[in-house]
């Protein structure tokens, strides 16, 4: 692999402003630059070019990323190929371009690995009557097994022996073909039938797998591999990239036969996710293919789930110009039973009723709730903060805005000042007021971490405030927090120049937490926050977060007094009161009481 270290050197000597300018033209807006979008069709331009961040976001689409990103989108280069192409530009010689053992080279071979086990899972299901049989049950015709490469996994240890020249071979693990065990190697799959996930190149770079009959787990898939990452990768894209151009819509469900068999009735513009929740990165994929995507999941407990976690992936992407929608299916139903009971015109139906993404935004916040009580109004405003704050900026985000003000009873003014959206407010930490003590520390909490990323300087200037009060927090936002200190001050990390906003995600590429911190990169964009402001900004939430801290246990220590007087509980809660009084002096704000 190529270290970070010579990653963020490249970064460091690399401007975006050239990068992108080569294929956008771009004009002075402020600090920044603007132009249009090369990612999708706009008049007016809203892609906007950071030079001091070197970092790219539209407003239009939500495309953004540092300037490898750029060219891995645009020009439709992978990691390796355009670090390369950034390191030629500059003079720099890749520190394993003679290592093909750990790049490309190494790619090409667990491709090549995964392309021979395919053909053996093809060919091994046209000599098994049981799989043959199971697939017909199921309602596929021949012609939809040879379309999707399905095949089957002979229930043996070691099958996959007779389709390789070398059973010991490290990449066959590392394929996530085979699994050494304490020195015992045997095939993943086995007895199952194979479901080859491909890339939009055509590249079989995994599997799903399911078994024939009882037994658990039902469904299996490869495990992440340097081909496979799962929160990127869509089942069902390859073969359904021509339908989706054709019919102007994406149908997004939940399992590999649902795919199959909605493509066989005609719906070949059926795609799913693979045994993950719908990430932000698969809605954009599917966003710069077509304009509308439907979302179709099952009517139960899970089916609701997933809706819900789609609704969120999709709120961070979607630009104005795009349509989402979602249907639950009745109880009981898939997609799956539907077109083999009642056929491809009742699906058709069904998707029809589909809910468009402001009713099913406001639907989804109303479950369970009666919103004729004030408490359960603010419960929900409460709710939909998270979701409204990770949209990009735009037409949508305020009619949004203006649905929820409606359903929640609540004046469009208030929303906006409560979720600090107002223009010519600064979203800081001094402006949350009348919030619950647990909201204000998250929204405090949320805007350190915003601040750290947008400006990675600044992390060594907090060091001490971040691990006294984060390294070893218990909240999500916390773990973020230290994860961002720790990589922004990193030594391995370390070039001699000033890291940037860009550099530091680029860096932050394989953190579970990505996805947030890209939502909050292109909440900065629009902010465009100047240092001294965010050094500003940091001080006073720090010092804001100690004072509830104090706050907090000067409230336990007098709980602790009242419901047992002494004098040594009645001292610790002087001494608990004096810490909270002087800690409020800092800050200037008034005591509770």
């Amino acid at each position: 692999m190529i270290p970070q270290a010579f990653i963020q050197d490249l970064l460091a000597r690399v401007d975006i402003v050239d990068v992108v300018g080569r294929d956008v033209q771009l004009k002075k807006a402020g600090q920044n630059l603007l132009g249009l979008c090369p990612f999708h069709g706009e008049k007016s331009p809203s892609f906007t070019v950071s030079p001091s961040k070197q970092f790219y976001h539209c407003f239009g689409c939500g495309a953004h990323g540092s300037a490898i990103g750029f060219l891995m989108e645009h020009r439709g280069l992978n990691y390796v190929e355009a670090i390369r192409e950034l390191a030629q530009q500059v003079g720099m010689q890749v520190p394993e371009s003679s290592d093909r053992g750990r790049d490309g080279g190494k790619l090409s071979a667990l491709s090549e690995l995964l392309k021979r086990a395919a053909e053996f899972y093809r060919g091994e299901l046209k000599e098994s009557r049981v799989a043959i049989d199971y697939l017909k049950g199921r309602g596929l015709t021949g012609q939809t097994a040879v379309r999707f490469s399905l095949g089957f996994s002979p229930d043996a240890w070691q099958p996959l022996r007779a389709a390789v020249e070398d059973y010991d071979d490290p990449g066959l693990v590392e394929a996530g073909l085979v699994i050494s065990d304490e020195g015992k190697r045997y095939d993943r799959f086995r007895g199952r039938i194979m479901f080859p996930i491909r890339s939009v190149r055509g590249q079989v770079i995994g599997f799903g797998a399911r078994i024939i009959g009882a037994g658990e787990p039902k469904y299996l898939n490869s495990p992440e591999t340097p081909l496979f990452h799962k929160g990127q990768e869509l089942y069902g894209l390859f073969e359904a990239r021509d339908a989706i151009r054709q019919s102007g819509r994406a149908i997004v469900c939940e399992g590999y036969l649902d795919v199959i068999q909605l493509a066989q009735a005609g719906f070949g513009e059926t795609v799913a996710a693979l045994g993950t929740a719908i990430t932000s990165t698969h809605v954009s994929t599917l966003l710069r293919t077509t304009d509308q995507v439907i979302f179709a999941f099952d009517g139960d407990a899970a089916g609701r789930k997933a809706a819900r976690r789609a609704l969120e992936a999709t709120l961070a992407v979607i630009a104005d110009t795009k349509r989402a929608s979602f249907l639950l299916l009745p109880e009981g139903e898939d997609p799956d039973s539907i077109v083999k009971t009642e056929g491809a015109a009742a699906f058709e139906i069904e998707l029809a009723r589909a809910l468009p993404l402001s009713r099913f935004f406001i639907e989804s916040l109303a479950a369970g709730r009666s919103l004729a009580s004030p408490e359960d109004r603010a419960a929900m405003v409460s709710d939909a903060r998270a979701l409204i704050l990770s949209m990009p900026p735009g037409a949508l985000r305020l009619q949004l805005l203006r649905e929820l003000a409606e359903a929640s009873r609540t004046p469009l003014d208030d929303l906006e000042t409560l979720y600090g959206l107002r223009r010519g407010r600064p979203a800081r930490p001094s402006a949350l007021t009348h919030r619950t003590p647990h909201a204000e520390v998250e929204d405090l909490k949320r805007r350190i971490l915003q601040q750290l990323l947008a400006h990675p300087p600044l992390a060594r200037e907090f060091n001490r405030a971040v691990s006294d009060a984060h390294v070893d927090g218990g909240e999500p936002v916390d773990r973020e927090i230290a994860e961002v200190w720790r990589t922004a001050t990193s030594p391995e990390l370390a070039t001699g120049a000033v890291m940037t906003h860009g550099a530091l995600l680029e860096a932050l590429q394989s953190s579970p937490f990505i996805d947030d911190y890209r939502t909050l990169a292109a909440q900065e964009m629009e902010l465009d926050t100047d240092v001294e402001t965010a050094r500003q900004v940091l001080d006073e939430a720090f010092h804001k977060l100690q004072l509830r801290r104090l706050e907090a246990e000067r409230s336990e220590r007098l709980a602790e007094y009242q419901r047992e007087p002494s004098e040594d509980r009645l001292e610790a809660y002087r001494v608990a009161d004096r810490c909270y009084t002087e800690a409020r002096a800092r800050t200037g704000e008034p005591a509770t009481r």
